[in-house]
Order: C-alpha cells, then sequence, then structure tokens
C-alpha cells in the first residue's frame, strides 16, 4: 500500500469512528470485498469495538423476519438509540449478488438518519452467514451505532452462526406455515434468546406459542428461561415488548461473561478461516501435485482423507 492509499484509509477510519454513513458504507464495501488495505482497516478499529448491542434475527422464510426489524429498529429510535441493520438476503448462485429485497421492506426506517441499513450477500453459506458478516458487524459497531440488528437469510435449521455474533438471537416463528416448530426445533429454536410468535393475530398463533412453551418445560438449566413474545409485525403490536424483552436479557446475569466467551469463540473460528484461505491460495499454485494425489486416490493408492492430509502437510511445509 503506497503513501497516498494509506493516508485514505487513516481517513476513512477517522471519520467511521465518528459516524459518517457515507464512510461506514465504504469501509463495509471494503471488508466485505476484501478490496485493498482491509486487514488494516479492520485492525485500527479493533479497539473501539464492543459498545454496541447486537442482536440477530432468524427463522424461516416467511415468518415476517423483515417488516419485524423494520418495526423493532423505530422502537429503537423512538427510545433514543441509533441502529444499524444488517440483512443477509440468499446470494444468485450466477452472480453472487444478492435481491437486497430486505431494503424494500425497510423504506421508511431507512430514511432515518439514526438508522444505517446494509443489505449484503449470504455467499452460498449454509449457515447463513459469509465470513465477512462479523467484519461487517464490527464496522457498524466502531461507527457508534447503539443497537446493530443482523438479520439471516432464514435458511432453517442450518442456521445457526449467528448465535455466535449476537448478543441475543430473536427466533421468528409464525402460525399457518405446516408444523414450523416442528421442523426447525433441532435447529435455530435452540439458540434462540428470545422466541417470537409473529402474526400472532392468526387463529394458529396460539397453538405456536404453546408449542414454544411446551418445549421450554423439557429443558433444564438457564436456557428454560426464554420469554416468548407474540408480535403482529405490520401493525407493530407487541414491538415494545419484544424491545423490553431483548433489553431484559442483554442486562441479565452471565451476560457479560456470554459476550467475551463468544467474542473468544468467533475469534477462533476467524483464525481458522484465514488459515483455510491461505491453504486455498497456495493450492492455486499446485495444480500438478492436486492432479497427482486425485489420481493416486483415484487408482486406489491413497485416499480422500490421506491425501488431504499430505496437501496440507506439504503446503504449510512449504515443499512445493
Amino acid at each position: 500500500m503506497d503513501g497516498g492509499s494509506a493516508k485514505y484509509l487513516t481517513d476513512l477510519v477517522e471519520r467511521v469512528l465518528v459516524g459518517d454513513t457515507g464512510a461506514l458504507a465504504r469501509a463495509i464495501t471494503i471488508a466485505e470485498n476484501r478490496l485493498e488495505g482491509w486487514q488494516l482497516l479492520l485492525s485500527r478499529i479493533h479497539p473501539k469495538l464492543g459498545r454496541a448491542v447486537v442482536v440477530g434475527v432468524t427463522g424461516p422464510p416467511g415468518v415476517g423476519k423483515s417488516t419485524l426489524v423494520n418495526e423493532f429498529t423505530k422502537e429503537q429510535r423512538r427510545r433514543n438509540r441509533t441502529v444499524g441493520v444488517l440483512a443477509i438476503d440468499p446470494s444468485s448462485p450466477i452472480s453472487g449478488g444478492a435481491v437486497l429485497g430486505d431494503r424494500i421492506r425497510m423504506t421508511d426506517s431507512s430514511l432515518d438518519n439514526g438508522v444505517f441499513i446494509r443489505s449484503a450477500s449470504s455467499r452460498g453459506r449454509l449457515g447463513g452467514l459469509s465470513p465477512a458478516v462479523g467484519h461487517m458487524v464490527d464496522l457498524m459497531d466502531a461507527s457508534g451505532r447503539d443497537v446493530v440488528v443482523l438479520e439471516t437469510v432464514g435458511t432453517g435449521q442450518s442456521e445457526v452462526e449467528v448465535a455466535d455474533l449476537a448478543d441475543t438471537t430473536i427466533v421468528v416463528c409464525a402460525p399457518g406455515l405446516g408444523d414450523d416448530v416442528q421442523a426447525i426445533k433441532a435447529g435455530i429454536l435452540e439458540v434462540g434468546d428470545v422466541l417470537v410468535v409473529n402474526k400472532s393475530d392468526q387463529a394458529q398463533a396460539r397453538q405456536t406459542e404453546q408449542q414454544l412453551r411446551a418445549m421450554l418445560m423439557l429443558r433444564r438449566g438457564p436456557r428454560a428461561d426464554i420469554e416468548v413474545v407474540k408480535t403482529v409485525a405490520t401493525s407493530g403490536v407487541g414491538v415494545a415488548e419484544l424491545v423490553n424483552a431483548v433489553d431484559r436479557h442483554v442486562a441479565g446475569s452471565g451476560q457479560a461473561e456470554h459476550r467475551i466467551a463468544r467474542r473468544e469463540h468467533r475469534l477462533q473460528r476467524l483464525i481458522i478461516e484465514s488459515a483455510m484461505d491461505d491453504i486455498r491460495a497456495r493450492c492455486g499454485g499446485n495444480e500438478e501435485l492436486i492432479a497427482s494425489l486425485a489420481k493416486a486416490v483415484r487408482c486406489g493408492e491413497s485416499d480422500v482423507d490421506a491425501a488431504s492430509e499430505s496437501l496440507v502437510r506439504l503446503l504449510l511445509s512449504g515443499n512445493r
């Protein structure tokens, strides 16, 4: 990086730290796409992290997550809190881009100067979050946002990565989607800190609430003490109660230790992902070696596990 680029990055970081939304948008683009200086950018904001409350919102498609996030954001603003919203949309298998549908549903919040909204692509991750999402959340945190809302794609049971990033994870359910509680209880329902029955004005809402409470009765320990909140996102009913439930969870005993443990776990995962990126980069110049290992597996001279272990060992030793 030359002197001009370094100065630009320094100026950008300073603007992010004072809440400049234009600078924040540019910084997120740099981090998301790993453009020149992205690692230095993240290292500069690192000392300023940990001030924002990160709220994850997940649940199956069609339960009204985006509408609920919009109302949740407006209620936070009524309490004079600044908000950053990161909405993860399904990625295109062709371009890798996102549809940005959540931005359309949050038009009114996007006009509020105290709200910063950004859509991002899931990049095909089954867990719902690409590795860059954590960096984008950090940038919103560093910009001085009081609350950062992370809305996930809504892929179902596999979508549990949000719990690694969020201080409080909201799992949204809705009646009328078949046996929705049964469908998700082995996955995302188990990472929820607050459970929401949205569209609670519908006839089957009471049954869905009873299913959730019955499931919670089977739990033991602190995970059994989880609030179930009923909302109607289209009219804002119950949203104030939802914000109160999140506030109570954040203020609960042991949450400070939870935040530290969560951050340590995320750092461990980032180290592994960084190492995997390095291995992938080194593989790019070793096509012949990879081809020979593949041939050995195909001919029965080796198995896949042994071949991959050999490749990693050779790449890390530098004997290529």
